[in-house]
């Protein structure tokens, strides 16, 4: 998900490129440790560690914002329900990355601008016109050509992969309304503390002992799902949603890269179809109406 900055700096396209490289690589990493310590560990003990070390994690940007002080927000409860539905749609896709092939799941998770279009038209009235029909459809053949329900039956982490887009979805909905008011460090901040209270119970119903091999990857889903969004962040402030967009596409081939080399994955020639359809959705949902060429960011 996109967080808005509370600063503009001057555009540039290299830093903006640079910026996404971090968040592409936040991502990919994040898939495959999720894979790595979910596959051994439960879902909930690792996103409670997740919150707990990124706490730690983001401290040097929330001294540098202004300390503690600068953390204090006049919505709460836009926090927790934005952080309620975003903790769900997280444990699912951990879950997920465990089930199916890694490619699988970001190729569905890219679906989630079309959730977006529909759920804006529900929540605030915006209107469909013909490209974001072209997309939303688009994207749910592309989902239907992965999943083949026609083949027998639907895998549960594809179930899984298709429930968590939803719900990021919808939390991409609600940091729009926080992004009015709040910087991209405070919703990072409260991310962690709410995440952590909400996930206590769960983890300790399930807590084990972390075997040693594994703290590493725990790091890594900490450092990379606290600090992927910041990058996001600031690859938008330095240059226009038209360049900044496109490039969060190469994490389709690169995950499924990334899981040929970890895991042995073949991409099947399902998938690839699919996973065009999905992008190709994509690019019509960022077309500005009436703008020729133009695109706009909808998320």
């Amino acid at each position: 998900m996109q967080l808005a900055m509370t600063s503009l700096p001057r555009q540039s396209h290299l830093k903006a490129a640079l910026w996404m490289a971090g968040w592409l690589a936040a991502m990919v990493t994040m898939a495959i440790a999720g894979r790595e310590t979910v596959s051994r560990l439960s879902a909930f003990q690792v996103m409670e560690l997740r919150a707990i070390i990124g706490f730690f994690l983001l401290m040097p940007l929330v001294l540098s914002s202004g300390g503690f002080r600068a953390m204090v927000t006049s919505h709460p409860w836009k926090h927790v329900w934005r952080n309620a539905v975003h903790y769900c749609a997280q444990y699912m896709w951990l879950v997920a990355v465990t089930l199916i092939p890694l490619a699988q799941v970001i190729s569905i998770e890219f679906t989630m601008p079309m959730w977006v279009a529909l759920l804006a038209v529900v929540t605030i009235g915006e209107k469909l016109n013909r490209w974001k029909v072209a997309a939303i459809l688009l994207g749910l053949v592309g989902v239907w050509v992965i999943v083949r329900p026609d083949a027998g039956r639907i895998e549960i982490g594809q179930a899984l992969s298709l429930a968590s887009a939803v719900g990021f979805s919808i939390s991409v909905i609600l940091v729009k309304a926080l992004t009015r008011t709040e910087s991209v460090v405070r919703i990072i901040f409260w991310m962690l503390i709410i995440q952590g209270i909400i996930g206590v119970i769960p983890a300790i119903y399930v807590w084990q002992p972390v075997p040693s091999n594994l703290w590493g990857w725990i790091v890594l889903v900490a450092f990379c799902g606290t600090f992927s969004h910041y990058c996001m962040a600031r690859a938008m402030t330095h240059a226009d949603a038209t360049i900044v967009v496109p490039m969060d596409f190469l994490r389709v081939p690169l995950t499924a890269i990334a899981g040929w080399l970890v895991y042995n994955e073949i991409i099947d020639s399902y998938t690839a179809a699919g996973a065009a359809m999905i992008l190709a959705g994509n690019l019509l949902n960022l077309r500005k109406p009436g703008a020729g060429t133009r695109w706009l960011r909808q998320q």
